[in-house]
């Protein structure tokens, strides 16, 4: 009868639930977490792994250059000499990336394409720090923005910098309310620009 009640009440302590947003709170917390950069384990393993494991923490995946599998499993991650493998493709769909952890991708000189969709703490901040990398300035040819309801006309616009920029997809960005605007002044910036628009 006692092995009874001790079971009872865990069950009985359910009916005290924390309140509403609570949980909303320790995601949020905890996806803050994942993006704080290490500086020092990027100076011991090099960007692009530091930059792998940053993404793949947060639900991102990578390609890397010369491979056509994507890479999904943090721990699967491959091992073997520093800098072997090198970050060309990143995929964040359903990721937590946020600006926070935007400076792991400051040392990737090989990206040339990037996914973003359904990025919940995707901005215009981030966009613009994305567009004043130098590294991708020279290296990006495709990025997908996709269902990120966080973005502006402002961080579409700040995209201008990515001066080798050839494709970009726009999709279901409910914050872009100057489309016409907008896609003139990257136009105007990058006249090689393909720009494929699904906007209402």
């Amino acid at each position: 009868m006692m092995l009874l009640g001790k079971l009872a009440q865990p069950v009985c302590s359910l009916s005290k639930l924390p309140p509403p947003g609570a949980c909303r709170h320790f995601w949020g917390w905890l996806n803050a977490v994942f993006n704080k950069v290490d500086y020092e384990r990027i100076q011991a393993v090099g960007p692009d792994r530091a930059a792998s494991e940053w993404l793949l923490r947060c639900g991102a995946l990578v390609r890397y250059q010369g491979y056509q599998k994507w890479q999904q499993d943090y721990n699967g991650l491959p091992t073997g000499p520093l800098g072997k493998y090198k970050i060309e493709a990143i995929n964040a769909t359903d990721s937590c990336i946020m600006y926070r952890g935007f400076d792991y991708l400051d040392g990737l000189e090989h990206v040339t394409e990037i996914k973003l969709q359904k990025c919940i703490y995707i901005q215009d901040e981030c966009l613009q720090r994305l567009s004043e990398m130098k590294n991708l300035q020279k290296s990006l040819l495709q990025l997908k923005i996709i269902s990120c309801g966080n973005v502006t006309d402002k961080g579409i616009i700040a995209l201008h910098k990515l001066m080798n920029l050839e494709y970009l997809y726009l999709s279901d960005l409910p914050g872009i309310r100057e489309k016409e605007t907008t896609v003139h002044i990257l136009q105007q910036a990058l006249p090689n620009l393909e720009l494929e628009l699904d906007l209402e």
